[in-house]
């Protein structure tokens, strides 16, 4: 086997990796070419909403299961390090750590009972564990600050390295985004990836096959939730306020959007699908007042035309336009001339 054999097998066999490191390459020399600040802390919200997005892709795409309340892990996970860093001065690093367990607990306790149900009996539960959560941060004054959210949040340190500005947050926030996306790549690729793709297809015939199907759920949901944590964090230290508005109803409903206009199970689709729906407010800033009616449509219009979603369908698109050209081509070959 020649050297130029064994790179493209190389290449062939560690593509996933080898993704990682090109989109980590570009993400280092963003900010050379993206110098407004504006852009770039747009860009930085989508990394913060990639970490959230890609937990919920595994439990949606994945897990076949849906949730409408992934917003209240979002804003647990924010004013959770708000209360304890800003109010009680914990040490920024151990209170995101310390949020993130308690929420895996908090998911836990709540995916053993919900995940029970299914369909649109699992939405209403997740919606309404949503609602409680936001009515929490609005009523709950004393802690949260009310309706008008907490501030005087620190930023991030390491070593005495302040991440306050958008240049030093991008490569904190950026690192957290593709340590998640690493993570879940090697998860679905994994033996528990293929069992939670099995439960997606057919629950009863997954369980036919070995997976525990009530497990599976739980464990996903419970590492979306985290996801969920982490990504909270990271923004209430980047932008040093909270409030209720950012964690509401509709903010679940964005982040459902996200997944479908990336691809339901596909995790590069997620990239796509959140600088998408993250981007489109500040392109159309003219039509804000119709941003949720344009939002509506494109989720119609990509559900009716590409129901996987708009990365996971133009894929699809593409190799079975491949796969009839290759038919026709052998066709033609097979044919008797003349």
């Amino acid at each position: 086997m020649g050297t130029r054999d064994r790179s493209k097998l190389f290449a062939l066999r560690h593509r996933t990796g080898l993704a990682v490191w090109v989109l980590a390459l570009i993400l280092l020399g963003t900010p050379l070419v993206v110098n407004n600040p504006y852009n770039l802390g747009i860009l930085n919200l989508i990394g913060l909403y990639v970490i959230v997005v890609l937990g919920l892709n595994l439990f949606i795409g994945y897990a076949g299961q849906i949730s409408l309340g992934h917003a209240a892990f979002f804003g647990l996970g924010a004013y959770g390090s708000a209360v304890l860093t800003g109010t009680y001065g914990f040490p920024a690093w151990p209170a995101m750590a310390l949020t993130a367990a308690a929420l895996a607990l908090i998911a836990l306790a709540l995916g053993v009972p919900i995940l029970r149900l299914s369909g649109h009996y699992l939405a209403m539960a997740t919606l309404g564990f949503n609602y409680v959560v936001h009515s929490i941060f609005v009523q709950w004054d004393r802690v949260t600050g009310g309706p008008s959210g907490l501030s005087g949040i620190p930023p991030l340190t390491f070593f005495g390295f302040a991440f306050d500005s958008d240049l030093k947050f991008h490569y904190l926030v950026w690192t957290f985004a593709l340590a998640a996306l690493t993570l879940c790549l090697n998860l679905v690729r994994s033996g528990v990836g293929r069992g939670l793709a099995a439960l997606a297809q057919d629950e009863v015939a997954a369980a036919t096959l070995g997976v525990n199907v009530r497990r599976a759920k739980v464990q996903v949901f419970v590492l979306s939730a985290v996801l969920a944590s982490v990504a909270g964090s990271l923004y209430a230290h980047y932008f040093g306020y909270v409030n209720p508005h950012a964690f509401s109803i509709f903010k679940s409903l964005d982040l459902v959007i996200m997944v479908v206009v990336g691809g339901m199970g596909s995790i590069w689709g997620t990239l796509f699908g959140v600088a998408f729906i993250t981007i489109l407010p500040h392109v159309l800033e003219f039509f804000e007042t119709y941003m949720d009616i344009i939002q509506g449509v494109i989720l119609v219009v990509i559900l009716l035309f590409l129901p996987q979603g708009f990365v996971t369908g133009l894929v699809d698109l593409v190799r079975t336009g491949l796969a009839r050209r290759r038919l026709a081509a052998e066709t033609a070959k097979r044919a008797p001339t003349g």
